[in-house]
């Protein structure tokens, strides 16, 4: 019996182990179930990589430019195609998205071609100039080159980083020469601000002098600027109380700013920084006066006299005949009366016009002098912003120490430090008691509330942490979604293929085979009218054959455990 086990075993089982199936005769050997579940996770698969991959490339795009009108984004795609660089659309076509590695380079090599054109939001400025229509009237000419002061002055304020967006609204009169007074021009500026940023009173008069120094003729007060919610930005805020300007307010804080450091700097040395708290309040004369004063003074000295007008008047006669005198005029250039000759005694002198005066009168002189004393005048015009009266409060801390058992001990100053201190402070101000200003020190304890201990927030509420998981979250979420896909899908799939097949059980017609019609596994053996299997050598090895065709897998099993020794 052994001899025919030895004739049998090694020639047939070989042949039969050489042609155990591949994978593809095991996939073939899958239930339908198990298969269509491995395709499908397969597809799912490659789904969650190509999403991945998707990601990882839109990652690498950054913005090109951003708000760009519809005429701008289309030159911009034009000549992007022309260079062959891949771009991509956001926020409805005016967000250009390029490869991030190329965008400084594309935006160098767009400028020097001249795009874009326009402004961020779409306003040309003096763009406009460039193409002039034939046969356009004067005010065609007018309005287009108010419209490019307008762009410009857009574009102007659109740089600042505070400013999102800005209108600009110019009122230019026509000017001609014929009118007796001129209308001056006006501009209105509306401006949307960056969320959360503010303009300060600087801010706001740079641009109001930026809009009137570009137009004509135009006033600063006549620059009117408004924020998007219709609020007035120019001339809000002013002190109406003292009837200051912005100008003025800020001196009067800066010099009391002054004042207020000049005090902390002598108390804080002396008694801790935590220890004094002051406060200065100046009163500031803005008036504009001016005086104009005379002053007379009599002259010094014996016949130290100075003649301011003097006035003579002479008159004297001529013998022998009529001299022309009177009152100059109408009636002394009067014809003389004509002379009469009477019959009897000597004829009548020739009589002068009427009014005229003899010259045989005696001569008359007058003589009149005025003088007047020496006068000064003097014109006075008073400084602005002189201090009229300084205000200093200041309040002291006791002074605080430890005693030898360590307990905290607060001891109220003396009224000679008190005193010391007010001197101190009146110095440091610039006290002037005409002029009424007032120091006042009080000492009392400071209430010192305990602060609570800042909580140390929590790791997972870290802005980093919190930012790193909102980046990572889509790409940890795909490699979840491929793990899952991998394990309930594909993974029983490639276990049924690749897993050794089962041993054959016992009493199996391949187990008769192997044993060769000897006993069994209890060493008993086994009557010989069971065995299906003829007596011959060619028989037993057809049957062999027959049986390795109709179950591959067990024939293989029994091989690799003869190959490693498992036969005996």
């Amino acid at each position: 019996m052994d001899n025919a086990v030895a004739t049998i075993a090694p020639t047939p089982l070989l042949a039969a182990g050489a042609a155990a199936p591949g994978l593809g005769a095991r996939w073939q050997a899958l239930p339908g179930r198990t298969q269509a579940m491995a395709l499908v996770g397969l597809a799912a698969l490659l789904a969650v990589l190509a999403v991945m991959f998707m990601g990882a490339r839109d990652a690498d795009y950054r913005p090109l430019f951003s708000s760009l009108s519809e005429k701008d984004g289309g030159a911009v795609i034009d000549k992007l195609t022309q260079m062959n660089v891949p771009y991509r659309f956001a926020e409805g076509g005016s967000l250009i998205l390029v490869p991030a590695d190329r965008v400084h380079e594309l935006r160098m090599k767009l400028a020097a071609a001249g795009l874009p054109s326009t402004g961020a939001g779409g306003v040309m400025g003096y763009e406009l100039l460039d193409k002039n229509s034939f046969g356009q009237t004067q005010g065609q000419e007018r309005m287009k080159m108010q419209r490019a002061i307008e762009g410009e002055l857009t574009k102007t304020i659109e740089s600042l980083d505070s400013v999102k967006a800005a209108r600009v609204h110019l009122a230019l009169p026509q000017t001609n020469g014929f009118f007796r007074e001129q209308q001056k021009p006006s501009a209105s500026v509306v401006l949307t601000l960056q969320p959360g940023h503010t303009l300060d009173r600087a801010q706001i008069a740079g641009i109001v002098r930026v809009v009137a120094g570009s137009v004509p003729d135009l006033a600063a007060k006549g620059v009117s600027v408004v924020d998007s919610s219709g609020a007035l930005l120019t001339g809000a805020g002013d002190d109406s109380a003292d009837g200051l300007d912005s100008a003025q307010l800020q001196y009067r804080r800066e010099v009391e700013a002054s004042q207020l450091k000049r005090v902390l700097g002598l108390l804080e040395p002396v008694l801790g920084r935590d220890n004094v708290r002051a406060s200065v309040s100046a009163d500031i004369d803005f008036s504009q006066v001016m005086q104009t004063a005379e002053a007379y003074s009599p002259n010094q000295g014996e016949g130290a006299k100075t003649s301011v007008q003097e006035q003579r008047t002479e008159d004297s006669s001529q013998p022998g005949g009529a001299a022309a005198g009177g009152v100059p005029g109408a009636t002394s250039n009067q014809p003389p009366v004509p002379a009469t000759a009477p019959i009897n005694g000597a004829a009548a002198p020739l009589q002068g016009p009427p009014g005229s005066t003899t010259a045989g009168g005696a001569a008359r002189r007058e003589a009149a002098t005025r003088y007047a004393l020496d006068k000064t005048v003097t014109v006075t015009r008073n400084a602005v912003g002189t201090v009229r009266r300084l205000t200093a409060a200041v309040v002291v801390n006791n002074h605080v120490s430890v005693d030898a058992k360590g307990k905290t001990v607060s001891t109220p100053l003396t009224p000679k430090e008190l005193e010391q201190l007010t001197a101190l402070v009146q110095e440091g101000i610039g006290y002037n008691a005409q002029r009424g200003d007032q120091v006042k020190v009080v000492n009392v304890p400071f209430r010192v509330d305990a602060a609570p201990a800042p909580e140390a927030t929590p790791i997972w509420q870290q802005r980093w942490l919190i930012e790193l998981l909102r980046s990572a979250a889509a790409p940890v979420a795909l490699a979840l979604v491929a793990l899952v896909i991998v394990l309930k899908l594909i993974r029983p799939a490639l276990t049924a293929m690749l897993a050794p097949p089962a041993p054959p059980e016992p009493g199996s017609q391949l187990s008769e085979v192997v044993s060769g019609g000897q006993g069994g596994s209890d060493g008993a053996p086994r009557p010989q009218a069971p065995l299906a299997l003829p007596s011959a050598s060619a028989d037993r090895t057809e049957a062999a054959r027959a049986l390795a065709k109709s179950n591959p897998a067990a024939v293989a099993h029994i091989v690799r455990g003869w190959v490693n020794g498992e036969a005996a």
